[in-house]
């Protein structure tokens, strides 16, 4: 009787026993597919924010080489606002991320570069696609 009992017990607790296996594999499985998702959305994403910053430190530095031999008093506030986003743009974390006001950084930098471009009186067009990513005007 104590071997029928086994028996019974071993096909009434299978199921609980494959259900926790099973558990244990999906688990492993999806926090290694995780991990390289994560990985991916992260590389996209930090490539994005990437080449914007780029486009508006190329923006600024070309208005700088245009702007160096004005002195006029309407061009010493383009050049203070264009240095503010330079000095914005060389303070960003590109190497951190876990940098917690990544965001908030890059909003500022984006109001900034608004700000610049209302003085020059520029429209700006900044368009990420497949071919690359660039400032239109």
């Amino acid at each position: 009787m104590a071997g029928s009992q086994d028996m019974f017990d071993a096909i009434v607790m299978a199921d609980e026993r494959f259900h926790g296996e099973g558990f244990q594999e999906g688990y492993v499985e999806g926090s290694r597919l995780g991990v390289t998702e994560g990985r991916q959305h992260g590389t996209l994403h930090g490539a994005k924010i990437g080449s914007e910053i780029g486009c508006y430190q190329g923006f600024a530095f070309a208005w700088k080489y245009l702007l160096h031999s004005c002195t006029t008093e309407k061009d010493s506030k383009k050049m203070k606002v264009l240095e503010a986003l330079i000095g914005m743009i060389e303070k960003f974390p590109y190497d951190d991320p876990t940098y917690d006001r990544l965001h908030e950084d890059l909003d500022r930098i984006r109001g900034k570069f608004k700000q610049l471009c209302s003085l020059l009186n520029v429209q700006p067009d900044f368009k990420i696609r497949a071919e690359g990513s660039g400032l239109s005007f």
